[in-house]
């Protein structure tokens, strides 16, 4: 968007030093348009919802975070298992049992694996997603477990270890981690020093809030995403563009979705945060509570 921004030279940037090609110019048009409309239909909402209170958009956010760790969750369950008996396969040499020799090939490619597996995956988590309430990220820890449990039997009895093993387990504890924060943060089970925040009233409490929300918060989770996704190259693009995998040829092919979770923590954080500055908004401004307010269920 800087580039296009500069190749039209508008708000005194200087022309980059290498034209941009004419489908670049006109995806930059579109995605100029795309924040137009977004400003225009946010501004047609609020026109037509005056008397719609602040805790139930807090309430809407909310439940948006909650689906995209829902989501994450079983897309992590399902990529996870699926991919660990890929590998497994591939580590006996039991592929041919099922598949030809050209995809078997495929299978071994860090892109077509991506591809054709885990996106497809993912999507079935999408899905899955929207229709489930009730099992979530907290189910990862008990995977965890048994996950480690799994590999000390198979060590130590049975002398047989691989490193798809230990790949599985890191891929689940770091998603059990990066997708609770936002559970923490709407359940208030984040530290909390309480050196005066415990002795200040109702209204105090809410500013406080706020300021730590706008200055802390979400700043945090645009620092994670601008400085991770401003270009291809960056920390968080380069290992998903690429299909990044770990050294080791028959562990999991996951590690690119890895560096993904910290797109999930940091959009779900700031979704949480959202909701979180509208609820301690509407405090201030003495909106009464809803009468029948959804309570947060299991993610």
């Amino acid at each position: 968007m800087l580039e296009y921004l500069s190749q039209l030279q508008w708000f005194g940037l200087d022309a980059p030093r290498k034209a941009l090609t004419a489908e670049a110019m006109q995806l930059g048009w579109w995605q100029t348009l795309s924040y137009v409309f977004a400003v225009m239909l946010v501004a047609s909402f609020i026109a037509l919802t005056p008397n719609r209170q602040l805790r139930v958009d807090a309430q809407t956010w909310s439940s948006f975070a909650r689906y995209i760790i829902r989501a994450a969750f079983w897309a992590v369950l399902l990529v996870g298992i699926v991919d660990m008996t890929i590998s497994f396969l591939r580590v006996e040499n039991l592929l041919h049992y099922f598949f030809d020799t050209e995809t078997i090939d495929s299978l071994g490619r860090p892109k077509e694996r991506g591809l054709y597996v885990h996106y497809p995956l993912i999507g079935i988590a999408l899905v899955i997603a929207a229709f489930s309430r009730s099992l979530g990220f907290t189910w990862l820890a008990l995977l965890v477990v048994f996950a480690e449990f799994y590999i000390v039997l198979l060590r130590f009895i049975f002398s047989y270890e691989q490193a798809f093993m230990g790949d599985l387990v890191r891929f689940w504890y770091a998603a059990l981690f990066l997708f609770a924060s936002s559970y923490t943060l709407v359940t208030e089970g984040h530290v909390r020093v309480d050196v005066l925040y415990a002795s200040l009233s109702k209204k105090a409490k809410a500013w406080s809030n706020i300021f730590g929300v706008i200055l802390l918060g979400m700043p945090l989770c645009w620092i994670i995403l601008t400085m991770g996704m401003w270009g291809k190259g960056h920390s968080i693009n380069s290992p998903i563009f690429s299909f990044e995998i770990s050294q080791s040829g028959y562990g999991l092919y996951v590690k690119y979705l890895m560096v993904a979770y910290l797109v999930i923590f940091s959009l779900s954080m700031l979704v949480q945060f959202s909701s979180y500055l509208l609820s301690n908004i509407a405090d201030i401004r003495d909106e009464p509570e809803l009468k029948n307010p959804t309570t947060v269920p299991s993610y």
